[in-house]
């Protein structure tokens, strides 16, 4: 039986053995390595990817949110459970947009979060959950009304929801059970649970597409001066330049659909 390696990251160095105590007594789980720090969690992961890394929320300057980011980025066999120190709901947002599979604080259940590990490895993705809540679901409303706007700008390269999406969210946003959503929208709780996770999984995409955006805009200037070989730089960007650095977004998007 192939066990599931698991990589511990928390500054609390008692919560951290307690955790890797209740992992070691499960014989299918390996804890493979701990440390207090997550950019040490970062190099380590680099080396030797585990199945799952276990990583606190806001630890260190190197917060578990932006180690996620990269991990997912480059590493997307590893899925990431976050700590929270208590539940917060700013953390837990972004946990849901920075592509962990689960979002967890540190009172929980020790058997519960085997099972969580358990079902994250088994291709589970728990934080999907958080959809549910009635004060995240608008939030997620109101990003992709700003994707939206963004997307004015960069030729509808990134993805919005479609009417029954929009239509979920909305219903959980006023407070809706699954039996109200179900009744109103004549789908039953597992359609409802594929909706929700395409939904999470386009908040994620469209997160990271921004992050490249972003990126790409702020080095767009310095990049162009750079390839004119000898051409007076100017401090403006010509539609033709701009043109060129959205077609070269839209091929970066299109390999990231297709990997």
């Amino acid at each position: 039986m192939e066990k599931i390696s698991v990589f511990l990251a928390d500054w609390q160095v008692l919560f951290r053995e307690g955790i890797h105590f209740t992992l070691s007594g499960e014989e299918d789980l390996d804890v493979i390595g701990e440390t207090t720090d997550n950019q040490e969690a970062l190099d380590f992961i680099i080396n030797n990817p585990p199945r799952i890394a276990i990583l606190n929320a806001n630890n260190s300057e190197l917060t578990g949110v932006n180690l996620t980011r990269k991990i997912q980025q480059n590493y997307p066999q590893v899925s990431v459970i976050l700590v929270m120190d208590t539940d917060n709901e700013e953390q837990l947002y972004d946990a849901l947009k920075c592509g962990a599979s689960g979002c967890v604080t540190k009172d929980i259940d020790p058997d519960k979060l085997i099972k969580l590990i358990r079902d994250i490895a088994g291709g589970a993705e728990p934080i999907v959950q958080a959809l549910l809540r009635p004060e995240i679901a608008p939030r997620v409303i109101d990003e992709f009304d700003n994707f939206a706007l963004l997307n004015k700008e960069v030729d509808n390269l990134l993805a919005s929801l479609s009417a029954r999406e929009n239509e979920v969210l909305r219903r959980i946003a006023d407070g809706d059970t699954f039996e109200d959503i179900s009744t109103a929208l004549g789908i039953n709780e597992d359609t409802i649970n594929r909706e929700l996770g395409v939904i999470w999984k386009k908040l994620v995409s469209n997160e990271h597409n921004r992050d490249v955006i972003e990126a790409a805009q702020r080095g767009l200037s310095s990049a162009i001066t750079r390839t004119r070989h000898g051409k007076a730089s100017e401090e403006y960007i010509t539609k033709e330049e701009f043109d060129a650095f959205k077609e070269s977004l839209r091929e970066r998007f299109k390999s990231l659909t297709e990997s």
